[in-house]
């Protein structure tokens, strides 16, 4: 596979899975009422951004994930202060649609005032001195504040994320891993359909993957032949025995009869020795027969397929709490190599890479570490027990510690990862 397709591919999925979790947060987020001011794909800088109704979509440099920013989440950065001069633009009902907090005299068709009074999430009013004329105006309730190039909707107190329901937020927050759970499920789905399931008692050997610069690449061999006999014996569908063979051969030429359509072809070979395995090897990988899956048989083998890498996945979190190691943790350098590897088997494998990431990346958002959603929904549930939600400085002080300290990990991690690039 071309570099530039594999590229392109790894991207595409960082893209997929990253899009497919904070869409989950959107979409709940905006059925519940909630104002979503920006959903954004990566982290830094903007790349690319356009606003559709009252979202702003961004794509970001850094692509180590996203979010779904939603209003109330964060304070306000624009206010308007008792005796700060503005600016308002009326609509045709009389309703303020547009406040200007700078510019003043460069703005048209405007009124300008002394603000006495300003309430833009409950009342939705501002009250106005011009000179010496005192006026109380409502506010749209889609109202914009602008601030140089700066552009941003009020967020009334009903559409903001602290007013909704304990099952409302948490449903908006859990919707994100519960989408990864649901593409993994259905890439898993997608990858049986594609590879088929084992022809039950196969009574014969196909060869997989043919790697490059080996002795069977050179001798002509190719993905799909089937392995006939190995000097003389027949292997029917007996992989082990033909791995024993080979291993036994190492440095002596072997004759292999190859079935490939309907002709018969002898090739000769030899295997060779490869650094850090025992015995020969000629560099294929073999495989069995397989089929057409039915829907029963995709849907079965992707539930198992779930369950299988759950289990590895907290195996995997064990190992890592009893033995840490820094080069045990994979960044996303790591993760673009190996998914750039992986590309270039071709995309069935992709595919299924992209499942076993998607189900991980559900996993890890739900545990309990703070800034990730496991920890909003720890909070969500105190809130629950106690009849009261936590004071918003305490947990928004435990999310930015715990993004501070993630942070900083992601960066060790990027930065031994990168080391070990360079060190080959």
């Amino acid at each position: 596979m071309e570099m530039v397709q594999v590229v392109f591919l790894t991207v595409l999925m960082f893209f997929v899975l990253v899009t497919v979790h904070e869409w989950g947060h959107y979409y709940f987020a905006k059925r519940a009422g909630i104002l979503v001011r920006e959903f954004a794909i990566g982290f830094g800088p903007k790349l690319f951004s356009y606003k559709r109704n009252e979202t702003q979509f961004t794509l970001r440099l850094l692509p180590f994930g996203g979010y779904a920013r939603m209003a109330g989440e964060d304070p306000e950065v624009i206010e308007i202060s008792p005796g700060q001069t503005i600016a308002v633009r009326l609509g045709e009902d009389n309703i303020v649609k547009t406040v200007y907090l700078d510019q003043l005299d460069t703005r048209r068709n405007v009124i300008r005032g002394e603000a006495q009074y300003a309430d833009l999430e409950k009342d939705l009013s501002i009250r106005l001195d011009v000179d010496g004329e005192v006026t109380t105006y409502s506010l749209h309730p889609k109202a914009m504040l602008v601030k140089g190039n700066q552009q941003i909707q009020i967020a009334p107190k009903d559409r903001q994320f602290g007013s909704k329901t304990v099952g409302q937020r948490a449903l908006a927050i859990v919707a994100g891993p519960v989408m990864n759970f649901l593409l993994a499920f259905l890439l898993f789905g997608v990858y049986i359909q594609m590879a088929g399931v084992a022809v039950e008692n196969p009574t014969y050997l196909l060869i997989g993957d043919v790697s490059k610069g080996m002795p069977a690449q050179q001798a002509g061999l190719q993905k799909g032949d089937i392995v006939y006999s190995i000097n003389g014996e027949t292997i029917g569908a007996d992989y082990k025995k033909m791995i024993s063979l080979t291993s036994a051969s190492e440095g002596k030429a072997m004759n292999w009869t190859i079935k490939r359509g309907d002709q018969m072809i002898t090739v000769t070979m030899t295997p060779r020795h490869m650094k850090g395995q025992e015995g020969g090897k000629v560099g294929i990988s073999p495989e069995l027969p397989t089929r057409n899956a039915t829907i029963g048989e995709t849907l079965s083998g992707a539930s198992h397929a779930m369950a299988d890498t759950t289990k590895a996945i907290f195996l995997g979190f064990k190992q890592l709490i009893n033995q840490f190691n820094m080069d045990d943790i994979g960044g996303p350098v790591r993760t673009f190599e190996l998914t750039g590897q992986i590309a270039q088997q071709g995309i069935v494998h992709l595919i299924h890479w992209t499942a076993i990431l998607s189900l991980y990346l559900g996993i890890f958002n739900l545990l309990p570490i703070p800034a990730l959603d496991g920890s909003r929904l720890v909070f969500l549930g105190v809130e629950a027990l106690r009849g009261k939600p936590v004071d918003p400085s305490r947990e928004g002080m435990v999310h930015f510690v715990g993004f501070a300290m993630l942070f900083l990990l992601m960066i060790a991690v990027t930065y031994n990862d990168i080391l070990r690039l360079i060190s080959g």
